[in-house]
């Protein structure tokens, strides 16, 4: 029978590097990162010689001219005399919108879909069967185009909300349903302390009352938590948690003086005037990738329950516990463990497939970024490697995001 020891101490030689387990791994990834940076030293060195021997060198000026183009929809102001990097950066906004929004809406449907498969009623468990299978095996691709031909061909052209005698009245008098889009009342600022109406500053305040709500209820959540585990007994925090997301924010519309823009049916012969309009495009690309991947979403949802041990729903339905409550309360929590990682992957893919909004013209960063300017100036590696950066950076982020959420859902060991 042998024993274990420690490993004889002495002095350092360089055999050990290999030799000994203590430095064989570190040496191995010095070794490996060597490599590695030896391999991207010569391929650059490789791409910036057949640079030179072209009379092309790798420049970024162009981001500092004039873009020359008009884009449909902008979440900040830009026209065709802006820089490309204006134009970029819009895209950027714009494919970070429609991410974030299908990114929302999927996760709603993957999980409402991914219990309702589990449902006893045999009806509702094949419709959502039939949902998953239907929307995961057709490209979304396909998905984004049938769903924007639909809208405009179903809902009806500007027209006929206009003139004096509309064929149609606006939805709620304030919403209007075309095949341009949709047109909803526009919210801005008659005061405030940043210049009123075109002022961003109003925003940022708005969005910093939001972020300290957001922190507050969970402070209140989490001082509910402690106190339940001390006590027992859980104080009622759902009045507490409505008024300090409302409070605030009806104060600081009286502040700052809230008012609605709202859509105008007599503008002119050819399109309505005022309010937000959200494009055919993004609601399209929106809706598909939200459908799309939230087919996926409910798999993985369906697979995160079916994990947890049914006795624990015995357990909880022993108790007394109503079946809605078992599931929120007591299957849910412990499905997150297993659900969370592979909806990693989900928001990244949505991030990635929102590049396929050029094929209904809506301008994320690969339709100007990648389309537009790469045609326009010519310069196709520094528009592809910027867009290389920009998907790298956001899928890191999104990454690191949830992987901190992940290690806050595992198991903690007492």
């Amino acid at each position: 029978m042998s024993t274990l020891t420690d490993p004889p101490t002495g002095s350092f030689r360089l055999s050990m590097l290999l030799n000994d387990t203590r430095y064989r791994s570190m040496t191995l990834q010095v070794i490996a990162a060597i490599v590695l940076a030896t391999l991207l030293f010569y391929l650059y060195s490789n791409l910036a010689a057949n640079l030179r021997a072209a009379g092309l060198n790798i420049s970024f000026d162009f981001l500092g001219s004039s873009a020359g183009y008009d884009i449909n929809q902008t979440l900040i102001e830009y026209d065709s005399q802006s820089s490309n990097l204006r134009a970029a950066v819009v895209g950027i906004l714009n494919t970070l919108l429609v991410a974030v929004l299908a990114c929302v809406t999927a996760t709603v449907f993957g999980v409402i879909a991914g219990v309702l498969r589990l449902s006893n009623n045999w009806l509702v468990r094949k419709l959502m069967a039939a949902y998953v299978e239907i929307f995961r095996n057709i490209p979304v691709l396909i998905w984004i185009i049938i769903i924007f031909t639909i809208m405009t061909a179903v809902l009806p052209g500007a027209r006929a909300y206009l003139g004096d005698d509309p064929e149609r009245d606006m939805l709620g008098g304030v919403i209007a349903l075309t095949n341009r889009g949709i047109y909803v009342p526009s919210p801005f600022f008659t005061s405030g302390f940043g210049g009123g109406e075109g002022s961003g500053l109003n925003w940022l305040i708005v969005l910093a009352v939001l972020a300290g709500s957001f922190f507050a209820t969970r402070f209140i959540t989490r001082s509910a938590d402690a106190k339940q585990e001390a006590t027992g007994v859980r104080p009622k925090t759902g009045l507490l948690n409505l008024a300090v997301w409302f409070v605030p924010l009806v104060v600081l519309a009286l502040v700052l003086g809230l008012s609605w823009d709202l859509p105008d049916p007599l503008a002119n012969r050819f399109n309505l005037r005022g309010g937000l309009q959200i494009g055919a495009p993004l609601i399209a690309l929106w809706f598909a990738l939200s459908i799309y991947t939230g087919a996926f979403i409910a798999e993985n949802v369906r697979a995160g329950i079916q994990a947890v041990s049914k006795g624990q729903t015995e357990a909880a339905s022993a108790l007394g516990i109503r079946p809605r409550r078992v599931m929120s309360l007591v299957v849910l929590p412990q499905a997150l463990r297993v659900i969370i990682p592979p909806l990693i992957s989900q928001y990244l893919n949505i991030t990635k497939n929102s590049s396929l909004a050029i094929a209904v013209g809506y301008a994320d960063i690969t339709a100007t970024l990648g389309g537009i300017t790469l045609n326009q100036t010519g310069r196709a590696i520094e528009c592809v490697l910027l867009l290389m950066l920009f998907y790298l950076v956001i899928s890191l982020v999104i990454s690191a995001v949830m992987n901190v959420y992940n290690s806050s859902m595992k198991l903690k060991e007492r």
